[in-house]
């Protein structure tokens, strides 16, 4: 029975969730698994990768073959770092103390590669942000500009019609008064 580390896809249309399983690779895609190991979101980003790593871990060296993509999985979160230190423990290569110590420094590393990513992004869309406040100001400033000038003009032109309006008024009166007169 060959042992496959894939993805099994779950969530709705269009919104992909993936469990990470060890399954049977004559089962479906989505159908029975003989172990959950982890989960993958590709919906965020950076994509979210959650995976217990010492059951992966035992399974690849079990002889489970990981699927391409997870593999790729596997590889950034060092699980195939491991097993490769394993390795070269049991061939005599290494010993337990040197390769947990080259493991821990890869982690690290690893690490301040994500989060200096993570920080690229925020000062990103911070960045973009911002951007669009500021063509959003000078369209809202364009705008007041308009509607102040069409104002000025609008109270301009009223006046204009009150003082005609006015004269028209003393006009009349002066013309009813003359009428009457004769």
């Amino acid at each position: 029975m060959p042992v496959k580390l894939r993805l099994a896809r779950h969530g709705r249309k269009k919104k992909p969730f993936y469990h990470i399983v060890a399954a049977d690779s004559r089962a479906p895609r989505d159908g029975r698994f003989i172990e959950k190991v982890g989960i993958y979101n590709p919906n965020t980003n950076p994509a979210t990768i959650e995976l217990e790593f010492e059951k992966a871990l035992s399974w690849l060296l079990k002889g489970a073959q990981p699927t391409d993509t997870v593999r790729a999985m596997l590889s950034y979160e060092g699980v195939l770092c491991k097993k490769h230190l394993l390795e070269g423990v049991k061939k005599g290569a290494l010993n337990e103390e040197q390769a947990d110590a080259k493991f821990s420094v890869w982690k690290e590393e690893k690490l301040a590669k994500i989060q200096a990513k993570k920080e690229k992004l925020s000062k990103n869309s911070e960045i973009a942000d911002n951007k669009r406040l500021d063509e959003e100001r000078k369209i809202n400033e364009t705008r007041a500009e308009g509607i102040a000038k069409r104002r000025s003009a609008l109270s301009k032109e009223l006046e204009e019609r009150a003082i005609a309006a006015a004269k028209e008024a003393a006009g009349e009166s002066t013309d009813d008064e003359t009428q009457t007169d004769k």
